[in-house]
């Protein structure tokens, strides 16, 4: 059965909807210039609220985006977030030196992928975990980092599932297509923001379902 993160959340209601749903992990947005990103305050307000609600609350990610070291840091402390998700360029030492668990993300070009191309996926996935490092597969977009709504060629994914990699599926996953991408991929965990809401907003149905969907299947 797949872990679920709910990405994107900047409200304590839907961050207490995705606890009540199930959901094993819960993403704060500190990315600059991004839609969904909120203030280290909000985000305290949220990680409290999170972590108030359960003996056994969810962990609570930051998205980063290739800023200073500095700034994650600092971010965590005032934020109180579990882990972080760094979704740019950052190097294995930036990883190592964040001090808390990290996701690391690996954008995938759109499209059928060339073995040349998968030996490199793998070889970067085989590094990151032998750092300790989670990986999160998402769609690669030209000047974007995530939260697109966009899907890549899952049977990439299938085959480094295969393989015996581990990691967590992201772009364009909703409740209608969630529980396919499961049956097909197999992940270790998927990930969802856009997919769970309407009109820009988190949708408390959006969520239920995307959760249930996603662990419907039994592989």
């Amino acid at each position: 059965m797949p872990k679920v993160k709910i990405d994107g959340v900047q409200r304590v209601e839907d961050a207490l909807t995705a606890v009540e749903a199930g959901a094993d992990f819960i993403g704060l947005v500190f990315v600059h210039n991004r839609r969904r990103r909120v203030s280290v305050e909000r985000a305290r307000r949220v990680v409290e609220a999170v972590k108030d609600s359960s003996y056994n609350p969810p962990k609570l990610v930051g998205l980063f985006a290739d800023q200073s070291l500095e700034e994650v840091r600092a971010t965590i402390c005032g934020s109180g977030v579990d882990m972080v998700q760094l979704c740019g360029a950052e190097s294995m030492e930036f990883c190592d030196k964040v001090l808390v668990p990290v996701l690391k993300v690996i954008h995938v070009p759109a499209g059928p992928q060339s073995a040349e191309t998968l030996k490199g996926l793998r070889r970067r996935m085989r590094a990151l975990s032998e750092r300790g490092l989670l990986t999160v597969l998402d769609r690669e977009v030209a000047g974007l980092q995530g939260g697109t709504g966009l899907t890549f060629d899952w049977e990439v994914a299938a085959r480094l599932s295969g393989a015996g990699f581990e990691f967590m599926l992201a772009g364009g996953l909703t409740p209608e297509n969630v529980s396919r991408a499961v049956r097909k991929v197999n992940p270790w965990g998927v990930d969802v923001s856009s997919g769970v809401e309407s009109k820009g907003i988190k949708d408390p149905e959006k969520i239920r379902r995307f959760i249930e969907e996603a662990r419907r299947v039994r592989p």
